[in-house]
């Protein structure tokens, strides 16, 4: 889907423009992921996991684009890519027509400064619109300024994944499954 470029302003006054990924984005994506993947044990990946090519990041970010109902949403701060928050459907059955899950996530620099906020609230409003009724997402446990963020903007917990997550040094960490009614 393409989201027609806006201009917000966060809590330290600077201005961020927040838009659709676009193909050219698909080198600074992938320095993104590493890079966050790297910043906090919070997100899916080590960041040695990390193999995708420009042409593969390319070629996801045009079917984006091309999609009905998904949004890859990238914040700018002075043409700098900071952060990213998607919308995907869950399926494309029918009987899940109705939901959709959201993901989002910033370099750590940029956290606490209400973009990521912004970025959600941008893109739940967009899922509305595109006739989804409830937004889905997975979040660690111990993720507490996430999670408060989520709880702010209307989510609620509904479940638990026990060890959902295992690290190198063999530790486990839970996830909630979260989801709000649009």
């Amino acid at each position: 889907m393409v989201f027609g470029e806006i201009s917000i302003r966060d809590k330290l006054g600077r201005t961020i423009i927040l838009r659709n990924a676009r193909p050219e984005d698909a080198d600074d994506l992938v320095k993104y992921l590493k890079a966050t993947s790297a910043e906090t044990p919070y997100l899916i990946r080590e960041p040695e996991e990390i193999t995708i090519t420009k042409e593969n990041e390319e070629q996801f970010l045009q079917a984006k684009i091309d999609a009905e109902r998904e949004l890859m949403l990238i914040a700018l701060i002075d043409g700098k890519h900071i952060g990213n928050c998607s919308l995907m459907s869950i399926a494309p059955y029918k009987r899940y027509r109705h939901r959709c899950d959201v993901a989002i996530a910033l370099y750590k620099e940029y956290c606490g400064c209400g973009i990521g906020t912004a970025m959600l609230q941008t893109v739940l409003n967009v899922a509305r619109e595109a006739g989804y009724e409830q937004a889905e997402l997975e979040v660690m446990a111990e993720n507490e300024n996430a999670i408060a963020m989520y709880e702010k903007l209307g989510f609620k917990k509904y479940g638990t994944f026990p060890d959902n997550m295992k690290y190198a040094d063999g530790s486990y960490m839970d996830a909630y499954w979260m989801m709000k009614k649009l």
